[in-house]
């Protein structure tokens, strides 16, 4: 429930976040399970957010088990449809806990459902893929549903990681059938068999978008942006400001940029109702200010297509 509510909404998000998502062959993006999305991972949960929210069907994933060490922060990610996986790095006490992620993603897909694992296990900020892990191939091995178990390369390309307003590029491979890349009686080679085909696949598909020129727009629209830049430096340039420290030296500060601006965003145009209401604005115009907001925002991704930065 929490999942097929938050979809839109994130969508809408990404709208202010990205200047551009660029979907190759999106009716790629309607398939139905059991379906095995192996990606790849170049930008932490930023990744896992953008192929959700412009997949047609709900789909679950695997995710580092360190997040799930709280309490309420597995039951939020469970609501998001979640599942944690451990990697030697997070202590081998842990590691008999991915027997139930293991299950639990042959459960899924014996349901017809989709699954999406990225198969370096690892986020680094480039788009040149990591080496590949061996979950994505155990999974598929392991199936025991009675339909036929389909399996998709995802690729996500991003012509930045640090500057707000970036172009995305989404592109699903051709669908292959998990019988097709497992054609061994060997465990080993069936595993290095399946990493090294859709490691060509991913690769092919990896290509850094390309940023639109810069257009002539109107000194309207251009004053708009202007506006916008203002409108929103108060939040931004907190936000920015304190994620970039805390996420020094990792992966980590795109994604938890735009969770940041997800939840503080509302937030910051309640606090601008409720000030605009102290000074007996009319209601009328509070509405105009809240539609104001948000459309300036996306002004600034698209007017100066030369800056990425507010």
């Amino acid at each position: 429930m929490v999942y097929l509510f938050l979809k839109p909404v994130i969508r809408l998000a990404l709208l202010l976040f990205c200047r551009r998502v660029i979907l190759v062959n999106p009716s790629k993006l309607k398939q139905k399970g059991p379906l095995l999305m192996v990606a790849n991972h170049p930008n932490s949960f930023l990744d896992a957010i953008i192929i959700a929210a412009y997949t047609k069907n709900p789909i679950h994933f695997l995710a580092r088990g360190d997040a799930f060490k709280k309490i309420h922060h597995r039951y939020l990610l469970g609501l998001l449809n979640m599942l944690p996986i451990y990697r030697l790095k997070e202590g081998k006490e842990n590691l008999y806990l991915n027997e139930y992620a293991f299950k639990k993603s042959d459960e899924i897909l014996r349901k017809g459902g989709i699954l999406l694992l990225f198969i370096e296990g690892i986020s680094k900020n480039t788009n040149q893929i990591q080496p590949f892990k061996k979950g994505a191939a155990r999974i598929a091995a392991a199936y025991t549903g009675s339909q036929p178990l389909k399996l998709v390369p995802i690729a996500l390309t991003y012509n930045d990681f640090y500057r707000y307003g970036k172009t995305v590029k989404l592109e699903m491979g051709e669908m292959v059938l998990a019988n097709q890349i497992l054609p061994y009686t060997q465990e080993a080679q069936n595993l290095k068999y399946f990493n090294q085909y859709f490691y060509a696949k991913i690769e092919a598909l990896i290509g850094k978008p390309n940023q639109q020129e810069a257009e002539e727009n109107s000194w309207i629209l251009q004053n708009l942006a202007v506006l916008g830049r203002l409108l929103h430096w108060p939040l931004y340039s907190l936000l920015r400001a304190y994620v970039a420290k805390r996420t020094v030296g990792t992966a980590f500060y795109d994604a938890v940029l735009f969770g940041a601006l997800f939840f503080s965003y509302p937030c910051y145009l309640l606090l601008i109702v409720f000030i605009l209401a102290k000074f007996g604005t009319s209601i009328w115009m509070i509405g105009l200010v809240l539609i104001l907001f948000p459309v300036t925002a996306r002004l600034v991704l698209l007017v100066n297509r030369r800056s990425s930065t507010l």
